[in-house]
């Protein structure tokens, strides 16, 4: 759905930009409220906007997630919480690192008889990337996840050690 510039689409939006405002006496541009907006819709923000971030990161309106080329920019908890919704919050944010690995864990498990796939894990965990999930097997001998992926018909698999537990 396009939005028509100019228009204000969430007054709940704009009253939490106020009560910053008037916390820490900042003051919003409206290249401020684009940049907001672009982060609200999960579009990427412009080069000409982009000098723009850091006053929105410092003011607590919006939040860096990852690293590197895969930083993402979202609304901050604040915002969500302010709304009454957390819950949104803690789904764009994702899960943190140690509960995901916890999750492939429980997941490799429960499922050692025949070993997990790559696609069964990319189930348990659909928001990370494959390229993701494979870092918590390249970790082996830093406290990964304790398996190494073995190729079975063409497919990473986590096998079986004899004792019945996770191959190192």
């Amino acid at each position: 759905m396009d939005h028509p510039h100019g228009e204000i689409q969430d007054p709940e939006f704009l009253r939490f930009l106020e009560e910053i405002g008037r916390e820490r006496m900042a003051a919003f541009s409206t290249d401020d409220f684009l940049v907001i907006d672009l982060v609200h819709r999960g579009e990427t923000v412009p080069d000409h906007l982009k000098p723009r971030i850091e006053h929105l990161l410092n003011q607590g309106v919006i939040e860096r997630m990852g690293r590197g080329r895969g930083v993402r920019l979202l609304l901050s908890r604040r915002f969500y919480r302010h709304l009454g919704k957390a819950g949104v919050y803690t789904r764009k944010r994702g899960l943190d690192r140690e509960t995901n690995k916890a999750l492939l864990v429980k997941h490799i498990e429960d499922n050692q008889a025949g070993g997990s796939r790559m696609e069964e894990l990319r189930q348990v965990l659909p928001a990370l990337a494959r390229s993701q999930i494979q870092v918590f097997d390249a970790r082996v001998g830093e406290g990964g996840i304790g398996a190494r992926p073995r190729r079975h018909q063409g497919c990473p698999v986590v096998p079986r050690s004899p004792a019945g537990g996770l191959q190192p």
